[in-house]
């Protein structure tokens, strides 16, 4: 049976003495985004624990002061362990009325609108779409305002640098972030050194950022107190000793693929063509060339996927990575590698939507077509990641299954893992098992067989060219053993079930419960990126005497052998899914189980207090 993690319900995250969730929300342009970052490192550096979501419009440059072309950056920091990057924010600042509309109404009852009332002029308001200025009509009584001109604060900061109105306009994401800094009670001077270091060549619009931070800084220090403006210290969240670093998703899986290739003692090679949000992970690992990576941006997906698996046959670690359009458009490469079966990672960055969709947006929407999505019986190996720190580990895995089955591997992530961060504890590598590969390089007694299978029904890897390991592979179908053409009946159904067998014969830790107990009334589903308000959402409703479990499913195909008999333990299984109910009808079709969906398709991740709503419904 599965394993239950310890059971620390009455951890649950507390309110805002223990966790701040704060969001910046502003034009594209306004440097949310780099705002967001170096808060974040003030966080890491005052040893909060914490979780970060970006959002940001798919327009390059959408139109100043639009709806559509609003960024926002939202972090979640505590001290005590944070899963996820929060509900509703404490604190919204809002740099202009579009960013103030699209945003507040997931503002907390009474939570803290900090607004740039030098932006809310009328034509940013009629852009926003609002009949009247907000902060002068009594609509925004719910919660705490206080409007500053921050334009203008910012102007005044920087007159001495002799910028002009766009650039000294530019140093109001500073001037906000000084402000933040003081709320927080954070140290200023790690920013202005990152400052300094930024614009290294031109010192004078270096010394107008500081200068407008430090006055930001200083606003807070003077202003007058008896409004809703507060300092709140944070305490730093226990932590293991160790070397830890802030990592993103895409950072996530670029190290682990580099760590895999390493433990595999093989080169790796990388074919990418540039697509939200995965074109990350391109970026990160075209910066690691030291350790025998080579990356190439490809004209097209199918260019970019066919180049790995030419680098698969040649003895290289292959990889390739996409979003869901891209995934799609590899689709009939990805058959040959299945058919000719080479090791291959592909990664698949998930988004929102069929077709463009949502580029920047976050969903779990290819879960299908990893499982089930290629012509003709074509199983494949599939890993879900949960977080940044978890995209490392799984793609660790993924290398592993592919090199020694020889096989290609989807490994999932989506756009809020990609681009969201959290603190991580740099790995010692040399804790992790390795697993060289051996490629075949003499002829073995009774003469080669190029699909020749061991125990684990993996053929041999050999590199072209080798003495007497002369082979043909390709896309139509191969004799058993030689790997001759083969059109013949008998063959086709054992080369099926034996590339069937071989994937379901792959062997995958046990699955186990994060929280709770093994059977009982409830548990509550989950995989990829919808980890921490599950956990979150189960962690509170177990501290109200609720008998609710989380089970949090990695390896999605093929599934942990003991699944089917863990999820029958209970009387309800329910499933949130930021799609229409995937894993719900992949849990049904190899189960039998009832298990209910608990579906989301809105671009944005589950907030803990729908899973608790969906917990207290499925309890009835």
């Amino acid at each position: 049976m599965a394993t239950a993690a310890v059971d620390q319900a009455d951890k649950r995250q507390s309110p805002l003495s223990d966790a701040v969730v704060v969001r910046f929300a502003g034009d594209s342009g306004d440097g949310m985004q780099l705002t967001g970052g170096q808060f974040t490192l003030s966080s890491a550096l005052a040893g909060n624990d914490f979780a970060t979501f970006p959002d940001f419009p798919a327009e390059i440059r959408a139109p100043q002061g639009t709806l559509f072309g609003v960024s926002a950056f939202q972090i979640n920091f505590g001290s005590s362990a944070i899963d996820t990057a929060g509900d509703a924010p404490d604190v919204l600042v809002a740099m202009n009325p579009a960013a103030l509309k699209t945003n507040v109404p997931q503002l907390k009852q009474g939570g803290l609108i900090i607004a740039d009332e030098g932006e809310f002029n009328d034509r940013n308001l009629a852009k926003a779409k609002y009949e009247a200025n907000p902060l002068e009509d009594g609509s925004l009584a719910r919660w705490q305002l206080l409007k500053l001109n921050i334009s203008q604060l910012t102007m005044d900061a920087v007159k001495p640098f002799g910028l002009g109105n766009k650039e000294a306009l530019r140093c109001k994401n500073m001037w906000t972030l000084g402000l933040s800094l003081w709320m927080f009670d954070r140290d200023r001077q790690p920013l202005i050194d990152w400052l300094n270091a930024k614009f290294a060549k031109d010192p004078n619009l270096a010394a107008a950022n500081v200068a407008a931070l430090n006055a930001g800084h200083a606003y807070g220090e003077t202003a007058e107190l008896a409004g809703p403006l507060k300092q709140h210290h944070v305490d730093p969240a226990p932590v293991a000793p160790g070397l830890y670093r802030t990592l993103t998703g895409a950072e996530g899986i670029a190290l682990g693929l580099v760590a895999g290739a390493q433990l595999a003692k093989l080169p790796m090679f990388f074919g990418g063509y540039p697509i939200t949000p995965a074109s990350a992970i391109l970026h990160h690992l075209s910066r690691l060339k030291e350790y025998d990576v080579t990356t190439f941006q490809a004209e097209d997906e199918i260019a970019a996927i066919c180049s790995a698996i030419g680098a698969s046959y040649a003895g290289s670690l292959g990889v390739t990575s996409s979003s869901g359009p891209g995934i799609a458009l590899k689709g009939e490469a990805m058959g040959l590698a299945i058919m000719t079966e080479l090791p291959l990672v592909i990664v698949n960055s998930q988004r929102g939507g069929p077709s463009t969709g949502l580029p920047t947006k976050t969903e779990q929407s290819d879960l299908y077509q990893a499982v089930y999505g290629r012509n003709g019986d074509a199983p494949m190996p599939v890993i879900a990641a949960r977080s940044p720190g978890d995209a490392f580990e799984c793609a660790v895995e993924a290398v592993r299954i592919a090199v020694q089955y020889m096989t290609p591997v989807m490994l999932l992530t989506d756009g809020y893992i990609a681009n969201a961060a959290e603190p991580w504890a740099v790995p010692d590598l040399t804790t992790y098992e390795a697993f060289p590969v051996e490629f075949l390089t003499e002829v073995p007694e009774g003469g080669f067989k190029p699909y020749g299978r061991d125990e684990k029904l993996k053929r041999p890897w050999v590199k072209p060219g080798t003495p007497g390991l002369l082979h043909r592979i390709g896309g139509i179908e191969k004799e058993i053993d030689t790997g001759h053409i083969n059109y013949a009946p008998d063959n086709h159904q054992a080369m099926t079930d034996i590339r069937k067998d071989k994937v379901d014969g792959i062997k995958v830790p046990d699955q186990v419960v994060e929280l709770g107990a093994e059977g009982g009334k409830l548990a509550v589903v989950g995989w990829g990126s919808t980890f921490g308000p599950i956990h979150q959402a189960v962690r509170r409703k177990r501290a109200e005497g609720a008998d609710v479990s989380h089970v949090h499913i990695r390896h999605i195909w093929p599934l942990p052998a003991n699944l089917g008999e863990l999820l029958k333990s209970y009387d309800r299984v329910i499933v949130p899914e930021m799609n229409t109910g995937q894993l719900k009808t992949v849990l049904r079709d190899q189960y039998l189980v009832d298990a209910k969906p608990v579906n989301k398709v809105s671009g944005q991740p589950f907030t803990i207090a729908e899973i608790e709503a969906a917990i207290e419904e499925a309890l009835g």
